[in-house]
């Protein structure tokens, strides 16, 4: 067994797994196109690189080399994991690793696939279990904000972004200052997504609202290429470096403290919670998808929390 490590893996020929090292340079090359030449996405990189190289310190402990790994040991290796993390991270690790593999068969490193036959565990999804506030809570959250300072219009802004467009936080982060721009009478938001994409959507007169007056407070108005939420300084002023996945996340905790709400939240709730709000007030499904850019409705019903609600008139059903 192995204890978990959500610990960053630099992708560099100088810092591989000894697996891949010691397997020639035909094979570190081929390792590294994987990274570098099939996966767009950052964050994708990330994690199977993670996964990737938690396999290979597995198997570097068994005294294994790169084509001694045979089906037999991948599907050993996905029953240890299953025992300390998730079934959705297993089924991630050993997606990595039967791509990995798959590339390095098409570059005749090795002569098979041993993850191909390997099956993860079953994992189906009813209901997303990311944390929702009610729209009370929500607004409770906005108003809680200090805007006399330029942290608060900064928060306020992003978070709005992420509430009235159903937005994720990385799309968010991505936004340059022009991204923000007007249409006709109203202004969009051009959203930053997956794959390389953009997504844009009217901006609701609340989001508008908020991130105007950050923009005017700030003066970025000017500077069109810029990102347009940054970090602050040690003395709480702007810098010109965009904001991080991590530092939203850190942001998102303190203000939902200070508004007297759970620190359970994290970014991807007011995706949940901008969705369960629409939907809760007569909007389709069908449009929901298209603001949140999803490409099955399925995926945009996992964040419908407008049944969690139970009448007490139903309780009272109970009779005993």
């Amino acid at each position: 067994m192995f204890a978990p490590s959500r610990q960053a893996t630099p992708l560099a020929s100088n810092n591989l797994p000894p697996l891949i090292a010691t397997a020639g340079d035909r094979a570190t090359r081929r390792f590294l196109e994987f990274f570098t030449v099939t996966i767009r996405n950052r964050n994708t990189r990330e994690a199977y690189a993670r996964a990737v190289w938690r396999f290979f310190t597995w198997c570097d402990a068994r005294r294994l080399t790169l084509s001694g790994v045979e089906p037999m040991l991948v599907s050993l290796y996905i029953e240890e994991l299953a025992g300390v993390v998730s079934a959705p991270t297993v089924k991630q690790h050993l997606a990595a690793i039967r791509m990995l593999f798959d590339w390095l068969v098409t570059g005749q490193i090795v002569p098979m696939n041993p993850a191909a036959s390997v099956r993860g565990p079953k994992h189906v999804i009813k209901r997303g279990k990311t944390p929702v506030l009610i729209a009370e809570e929500a607004r409770r959250l906005l108003d809680a904000i200090d805007p006399s300072a330029i942290a608060g219009l900064r928060d306020r802004a992003l978070l709005s972004v992420m509430i009235y467009s159903f937005a994720r936080v990385g799309a968010v982060v991505a936004m340059n200052v022009d991204d923000f721009t007007p249409r006709g009478r109203r202004m969009w938001f051009r959203l930053h997504e997956k794959g390389g994409k953009y997504h844009e959507v009217p901006a609701h007169h609340s989001a508008e609202e908020y991130v105007d007056a950050y923009l005017r407070s700030a003066r970025l108005e000017a500077e069109r290429k810029a990102p347009l939420f940054r970090t602050l300084d040690r003395r709480r002023r702007l810098t010109g470096r965009r904001m991080q996945r991590e530092e939203v996340l850190a942001m998102v905790k303190r203000r939902a403290r200070q508004a007297g709400l759970s620190t359970a939240v994290c970014c991807h709730t007011f995706r949940a919670t901008g969705i369960t709000a629409y939907l809760a007030n007569g909007g389709t499904l069908e449009n929901a998808q298209r603001i949140a850019a999803h490409e099955s409705p399925r995926t945009t019903s996992l964040y419908d929390r407008t049944g969690d609600e139970v009448s007490l008139d139903e309780i009272e059903r109970i009779v005993i």
